[in-house]
């Protein structure tokens, strides 16, 4: 490969140059590790169901080198950083480590998906420090919008690099340590030589809210309603279902969960001991015998995804629940881009039926957080560290450009902004070859149960 044994690398498959499908390579001495394995979405692939098709990074380029691969990391429980691994990881027959309820859930999904469970699985635990073959690892806890996200700290010989994962600062985040900027100018982040970062928000000025922020606008905003009460939110977000749950206990009503992916994540939760005990849900088929003041639901399908729980509400075809005039949906999460029409649809389904709707995106109460860093906060991260090298990633273009101007704002010595496909030199020398490795999409098909090429 024409890379020099003392060299540091890092190689992007997925994740760079867009949003999902994160798949990250780091090199040294030969040897690779990799860093999350991701999915993510797509609308409009013509599939006959209408539903969004599956699409995952090709590891080609990988998995013709599984010999020389010391080990997956999955950062956190998110389906763009660990939804592929079902589907790739016999390509890639590795050991894959991760916390533990990043493995519970990677668990669950491998079972729900007819996939592929790694093996070995290992547990790590926040904090924890390992060899991995040419790689020393330390995984560093930081606050994200589910539970045991870890940022990395990679070590090779005469390099330390800051892989953030997803992250952002939150003072009061409802389950789990807090954070603030403070942590930036700990001892474990001292003498980084290189930050791969998150860009997610880098377009959005100022910090993104707290979850204690939204569980006092939810809570404000429930309190007086008088019918039957919808939450929908993203399943993999742990805090908001237990910020649901203790609100739901506060104003005197009981809590279902409609959506299997919900219901999964509630399991992997509750089995590690991240929910309070005393605010549990009930039985979501027991809801309609309810007074209807009493009645609230957490529900799957905020960005009007078809068969979702919400979707088959506004169908009123979900086999639990019924809603109608009187009642309310709330929108505890944002529109991601490209799905604002299937959300304008269900929300005008919703509305023909008479419930009233509120959506985070219209608000003026906080009822979503971001669990990524807008500029202020990578602002912090910049001016806590000084990096030699900044590396924006996790984000089109036009984020990581975002991302790249406030590094250079406050601190970085350099920035390198490329694609996936782009290798980058670390150490000793920084540098980047533009379309070192061949890249791709892959796509499930459901009905045949097989991946082709997208």
């Amino acid at each position: 490969m024409d890379l020099p044994a003392n060299a540091t690398w890092f190689l992007p498959l997925g994740g760079t140059g867009e949003i999902g499908m994160n798949l990250n390579l780091y090199g040294h001495q030969g040897r690779w590790l990799l860093v999350d394995c991701g999915i993510t979405f797509e609308h409009g692939a013509g599939n006959a169901t209408g539903r969004p098709s599956i699409q995952m990074p090709d590891p080609a380029f990988i998995a013709s080198r599984k010999d020389c691969i010391d080990g997956l990391i999955i950062t956190h429980a998110h389906e763009d950083h660990l939804g592929a691994v079902p589907y790739l990881w016999s390509q890639l027959d590795c050991p894959v480590y991760t916390t533990p309820f990043t493995a519970a859930v990677l668990r669950k999904k491998s079972a729900w998906r007819r996939g592929v469970l790694p093996n070995p699985l290992i547990e790590v635990n926040p904090g924890d420090r390992l060899q991995l073959g040419a790689f020393d690892v330390q995984w560093l806890p930081i606050t994200h919008s589910t539970p045991e996200t870890c940022a990395l700290l990679i070590r090779t010989e005469g390099c330390r690099i800051l892989h953030t994962a997803d992250w952002k600062i939150d003072t009061r985040p409802v389950v789990g340590p807090s954070w603030d900027t403070g942590h930036w100018r700990g001892p474990d982040f001292r003498d980084i030589d290189v930050v791969v970062c998150d860009s997610t928000n880098a377009l959005r000025p100022g910090r993104s809210p707290s979850e204690g922020d939204v569980s006092d606008g939810l809570l404000q905003t429930i309190a007086p309603l008088t019918g039957k009460v919808v939450v929908a939110c993203f399943a993999s977000n742990v805090a908001r279902l237990q910020s649901v749950l203790r609100i739901a206990h506060a104003v005197g009503r009981r809590v279902g969960l409609l959506g299997r992916s919900l219901d999964n994540m509630y399991r992997c939760a509750k089995a590690c001991d991240y929910l309070d005990p005393n605010f549990a849900p009930i039985a979501p088929e027991h809801l309609d015998y309810l007074p209807e003041q009493e009645i609230m639901a957490l529900a799957t399908g905020s960005q009007g995804e078809v068969g979702a729980a919400l979707h088959k509400l506004a169908m009123d075809s979900h086999p639990q629940l019924s809603i109608g005039p009187g009642d309310t949906v709330i929108f505890s999460a944002k529109t991601i881009p490209g799905n604002e029409g299937a959300v304008a649809r269900l929300v005008e389904y919703l509305t023909a039926r008479g419930v009233a709707v509120i959506h985070a995106d219209n608000s003026k109460r906080t009822l979503h957080a971001s669990g990524h860093p807008c500029q202020e906060e990578l602002a912090d991260l910049y001016r806590g560290l000084q990096p030699a090298l900044v590396i924006p990633v996790h984000g089109e273009q036009q984020h990581m450009a975002a991302n790249a101007r406030v590094a250079r704002e406050h601190g970085a010595g350099a920035v390198l902004t490329g694609s996936n496909g782009d290798l980058f030199h670390l150490a000793p020398t920084p540098g980047v070859r533009r379309r070192w490795a061949p890249t791709g999409r892959l796509e499930w098909l459901e009905d045949g149960q097989r991946l082709i090429s997208a």
